[in-house]
């Protein structure tokens, strides 16, 4: 049986590991993001048209969301989960705004669906926000 000073080395030990797992591991997803977009700006770019669509400027929304969220969680050690929300918001929207109108238009229930899916998400976000600033802990700020 571990004596308390070894067990508090080993305790120390693994929140050491995880910190270290969760920085590893954020990067290389940070790094993937930022791969990601670049590798679908530049083909973006390569388009006969040579601009970019709105379903494009949409997806790098996506994508600059992502990147705001690793950043975030660098600078504060706080995941955001509130840009997850905005990118759930935007990838509908895409969706919406792109992919809505090659689907049979038969279903209006379709697109009743996505907008009321789009206000729970946004009172979501507001609900979050709130209690962010309402019971915000100042003991944790850097």
């Amino acid at each position: 049986m571990p004596t308390k000073g070894a067990t508090k080395k080993i305790n120390k030990l693994g929140d050491e590991i995880t910190k270290i797992f969760h920085v590893v591991g954020l990067f290389v997803i940070g790094c993937t993001i930022v791969w990601s977009a670049v590798s679908e700006y530049w083909i973006i770019m390569q388009h006969e048209s040579g601009y970019a669509s709105l379903k494009d400027i949409l997806l790098l929304f996506i994508y600059l969301e992502l990147g705001a969220m690793i950043s975030i969680y660098y600078k504060t050690h706080r995941l955001p989960v509130i840009f997850l929300i905005f990118i759930a918001i935007t990838a509908i929207t895409r969706f919406m705004v792109i992919d809505m109108k090659s689907l049979v238009v038969t279903d209006k229930y379709n697109l009743l669906f996505l907008v009321v899916s789009i206000l729970i998400l946004a009172i979501s976000a507001g609900i979050l926000r709130y209690t962010e600033i309402k019971y915000e802990n100042t003991d944790e700020k850097l």
